[in-house]
C-alpha cells in the first residue's frame, strides 16, 4: 500500500506524522543564502570592484545562455584571480552572517542525535569556518586555488571531481546517508 502525499510532490513512505526531530538521523544544508546571508563569490567580486563583471555571469546563466553551472562557475572564478587572502578574510569577519535561526537549528538537531552536512557549490575558504563555527559534521564545497596569498582564479581539483554542482551535492548527500547507515 502506497503512502498518500502529504504536499503535492512529496510523498513519504514507511512514516507516519507527526514527526519529530529526533526520528531523523541527517540534515543537509546549502551554505551561500541558506545558512548565510550572502553569496559568497559575489561578496568576494565586490570587494574587489568585479561584482558586476560576476553578476553578468550569473544572470547570463540563469538565463539559460551559459547553460553549464561548472562553466559558469569557473568564469566567475577566473574573475577573482589576485584577490587577497586578507580580502577573504574581511569577506568573511564583515559582510558574513549567519542567517537568523540556522544556529538554533543546527543545535537543536545536534541536540537530538542528528547528523549535519553542508553541502555548498560554494567555497571551501568559508565552509570550513561555517563548519567548525556550528559544529557540522560532514562537508563538501569547492576549492579556490591559492598561492602566495592571492587566488590565483581557479579551483583545485579534489578525488570526487572538480566542482560541487547539484549532482556532487546529491552524490555527497547519499554517500553521507550510507555511512550513517540511513
Amino acid at each position: 500500500m502506497q503512502t498518500p502525499p502529504y504536499r503535492p510532490g512529496l510523498v513519504a513512505r514507511d512514516i507516519q506524522p507527526p514527526l519529530r526531530l529526533a526520528d531523523f538521523g541527517l540534515i543537509a544544508f546549502d551554505m551561500d543564502s541558506t545558512l548565510i546571508n550572502i553569496e559568497c563569490v559575489d561578496e568576494i567580486a565586490a570587494a574587489v570592484g568585479r561584482k558586476e563583471e560576476v553578476a553578468a555571469i550569473t544572470e547570463a546563466a540563469m538565463r539559460g545562455e551559459i547553460a553549464d553551472y561548472k562553466e559558469s562557475l569557473r568564469r566567475r572564478v577566473k574573475l577573482l584571480a589576485g584577490v587577497s587572502v586578507r580580502s577573504m578574510d574581511d569577506v568573511y569577519t564583515q559582510r558574513l552572517q549567519l542567517n537568523p535561526g540556522a544556529r538554533e537549528l543546527v543545535s537543536a538537531c545536534k541536540a537530538v542525535g542528528m547528523k549535519v552536512l553542508l553541502v555548498s557549490g560554494g567555497f571551501t575558504f568559508f565552509s570550513d569556518r561555517i563548519r567548525d563555527r556550528l559544529g557540522i559534521d560532514f562537508t563538501r564545497a569547492n576549492v579556490l586555488g591559492i598561492r602566495d596569498g592571492q587566488l590565483t582564479g581557479r579551483l583545485v581539483d579534489q578525488p570526487w571531481g572538480d566542482i560541487c554542482d547539484g549532482e556532487e551535492k546529491r552524490k555527497m548527500l547519499l554517500a553521507t546517508c550510507a555511512q550513517l547507515g540511513l
